[in-house]
């Protein structure tokens, strides 16, 4: 006797019905919503530093990564650095690169819509003269970021613009750049 084989829906790389299964669950025990991402930093000297990403606490449980990642940082030489990695503001635009991304390919599969490919090029504008401490009314950070994606799906051109416009309702990268995040900061004795 044959038995049933259960066929999975991917659209984008992503498995729909594990998608499905998992808001699910989440819409069932809300708490496995609620995760807690960490990293361990090191400083190298001078601009380099270097970041290590290992466990997390997510779906009610601690969990870890196969193996730690490590997200190296310096500064451009014109910076004073060693040009050895990029520097955490580039990271940042990586950061919201990846989720904008992510998050646009997800909400599309979910929807039911292919991408064939998404590229995007970001673009920030930073002053020193905030950083330097040089003009105190020159914020420190970005002064503005531009996202542009290239996306090859076969849709009109208006449901191109409804499917780039999930990466940033949906980012949490993205939320927590605009909407801004509580950080605080303590220290103590090596």
């Amino acid at each position: 006797m044959a038995t049933a084989q259960k066929f999975s829906t991917v659209v984008n790389g992503v498995i729909v019905d594990e998608l499905f299964t998992t808001i699910g669950l989440i819409k069932a025990t809300p708490a496995m919503a609620k995760f807690k991402f960490r990293v361990r930093n090191q400083w190298h000297g001078g601009s380099r530093n270097s970041s290590t990403v290992h466990e997390f606490y997510g779906a009610t449980q601690e969990l870890s990564h196969p193996r730690p990642f490590v997200l190296e940082a310096d500064e451009p030489a014109v910076l004073l650095g060693k040009d050895a990695a990029a520097n955490p503001v580039e990271h940042l635009l990586h950061a919201l690169a990846s989720c904008l991304t992510t998050s646009m390919v997800y909400q599309a599969a979910a929807r039911g819509i292919e991408i064939e490919e998404v590229e995007s090029s970001l673009e920030g504008n930073l002053d020193l003269h905030g950083f330097l401490e040089l003009d105190k009314s020159v914020r420190k950070g970005y002064q503005g970021i531009r996202v542009n994606f290239k996306i090859k799906a076969n849709v009109s051109d208006e449901k191109l613009q409804e499917v780039a416009s999930l990466g940033p309702e949906y980012s949490p990268v993205f939320d927590s750049l605009t909407n801004g995040v509580p950080v605080s900061v303590t220290a103590e004795r090596l």
